[in-house]
């Protein structure tokens, strides 16, 4: 890995693990210290390097009320038997063109144009979010934010080459 974001859950994924062309093998999360008062756990992955390339954070991931547990690879495409629910990402965006990818879950990483790095926000909760499955990153934020217990952020980098 070498520090990097593994290829099967970026650019470089298998054209199997992809729908739309892009990235939809969510990566495994593991955690450790979560308070032991933490009810579920909540998700933001996204990439602060995008706005000079499209104007915007590009928003790869939104997940709430997972379990306080580790989170397994691919859980967003197939949930595993797991109850969470997931925001739309920046495919919904309206200045893209309307066949830009699945915009619920994860879509992952694709610098066009150098390594990029990837902000990815673990919550933990004092209780499930009152939030059903295509809500916003404002929506999540307003939610989210009288809820945190703990958080921690890393940042992952994904290549472009």
């Amino acid at each position: 890995m070498n520090g990097y974001l593994f290829d099967r859950y970026g650019k470089f994924a298998p054209a199997d693990q992809k729908i739309e062309g892009k990235p939809s093998r969510s990566f495994p999360i593991f955690v450790s210290d979560v308070p032991k008062d933490a009810k579920a756990l909540a998700v933001y992955f996204h990439d602060y390097d995008s706005v000079p390339v499209c104007g915007f954070t590009w928003i790869h991931w939104l997940a709430a009320n997972l379990p306080v547990k580790d989170i397994p690879a691919d859980i967003s495409q197939h949930h595993q038997n797991i109850d969470f629910v997931q925001g739309y990402n920046s495919n919904i965006s309206k200045f893209l063109p309307k066949d830009s990818g699945p915009v619920l879950g994860y879509t992952g990483p694709m610098p066009p144009d150098k390594t990029h790095n990837y902000s990815l926000t673990v919550y933990a909760l004092d209780h499930e979010l009152e939030l059903k499955d295509g809500y916003y990153l404002n929506e999540f934020l307003d939610k989210v934010k009288d809820h945190i217990i703990a958080k921690t952020t890393i940042e992952i980098p994904s290549r472009a080459k």
